[in-house]
């Protein structure tokens, strides 16, 4: 079964990309990947953003865009599953060929522009079989949209029945403009009128903010001060980087898009550490980005991290990454004689925030 479903070596490494992740998700639609083998663990369970969470490890947003194997998924051993991105009309993304991948470097670069079925089709497949776990939903605005900040809102009504969270993404580097939502004044309209679109519903789910890594220190704080102002349920730390420190396979480094993987870890995490301190742990926080080992998921914790996401340590590492995850974080816990993650949350981001 697990030659079948493979994001690594074999499966992925032997395709073009984008072929490889369209077979890996038929695989999941059609059962064939490997399950959980035993239950989690007790002491990775977590309230946050008021949501219980077996385990803090969850699948980023970009493998199941259209929403079509969120339970397979969970069913994998994750602790949680964002779906997305989703725009209110379905796109077709940037033109083919869009992702890269550098086995050398143990990195990807996509430049997709947010390509999915529409948020109609992801509220159908919700709707009709509805997952047994915590579901986020990542939303965007369409391309052409003249009013991003209405799609946006209209996301959040039109899915807010189906969506454990939502996740309000305007850091992607592929789409143009985008990323002008994260300056002061843009962000500061742009969550008045999502609070206000949360605030109608009759359950408002959490709603929280995917920031970009390639921010300077000056503007992070400025947007988490926003942020904060509005009283966002919590931050995604980080989105892909179209910095190209690191890598030294010069025909991929030339490739347009959004890089993540083991390069964009450092980047990440030391943003992920400034942004712990400027919010002082009151807020919630996920780690993403260049998480492919027990020990760099054990850092995103310590750099501030309540929750983890992975994507691309997966497609080289394979789905055992996910076991070995929690094992890590296990027996980081047992090492500090602790019996939850929480005292280990943040307690090294003061070194993290001062490097490099």
């Amino acid at each position: 079964m697990n030659s079948l479903f493979n994001f690594g070596q074999t499966l992925l490494h032997s395709l073009e990309p984008e072929r490889a992740h369209d077979i890996a998700v038929k695989s999941l639609e059609l059962g064939i990947f490997p399950h959980a083998s035993e239950p989690d663990d007790k002491r990775l369970k977590q309230t946050v953003f008021g949501l219980d969470f077996p385990n803090p490890l969850g699948m980023a947003p970009g493998f199941d865009k259209n929403a079509r194997v969120a339970q397979p998924l969970l069913d994998m051993g994750f602790g949680f599953v964002e779906v997305g991105t989703l725009t209110p009309r379905p796109q077709d993304g940037n033109e083919k060929p869009r992702i890269f991948r550098s086995a050398t470097g143990r990195a990807i670069i996509n430049r997709l522009g947010f390509n999915n079925d529409g948020n109609k089709a992801a509220l159908r497949r919700l709707s009709q079989h509805p997952p047994k776990g915590i579901v986020g939903v990542n939303i965007g605005a369409n391309r052409d949209s003249e009013d991003r900040i209405a799609d946006y809102v209209e996301g959040i009504e039109r899915l807010a029945s189906v969506a454990s969270y939502f996740t309000v993404n305007i850091s992607s580097p592929n789409t143009p403009g985008l990323r002008d939502l994260q300056t002061p004044q843009a962000l500061n309209w742009l969550l008045k009128r999502v609070q206000a679109a949360r605030a109608a519903l009759p359950k408002p789910p959490p709603i929280l903010i995917k920031l970009s890594p390639d921010l300077t220190e000056a503007d992070t704080a400025l947007a988490v001060g926003v942020i904060m102002a509005h009283e966002v349920d919590g931050i995604i730390v980080s989105n892909t980087t179209t910095s190209r420190d690191g890598l030294r396979d010069v025909d991929f480094a030339m490739e347009k898009g959004g890089l993540s993987g083991r390069p964009l870890f450092a980047r990440s995490t030391r943003m992920l550490a400034r942004v712990y301190r400027l919010t002082e742990g009151k807020l919630p926080l996920i780690g993403v980005g260049g998480i492919d080992s027990g020990e760099t998921a054990l850092a995103k914790i310590e750099a501030g991290a309540s929750l983890l996401q992975i994507y691309t340590g997966l497609i080289f590492e394979g789905p055992p990454l996910i076991a070995r995850i929690k094992r890590a974080l296990i027996e980081a816990m047992e090492r500090a004689g602790v019996d939850s993650l929480a005292p280990l949350i943040g307690s090294d981001a003061e070194d993290r925030a001062a490097l490099g």
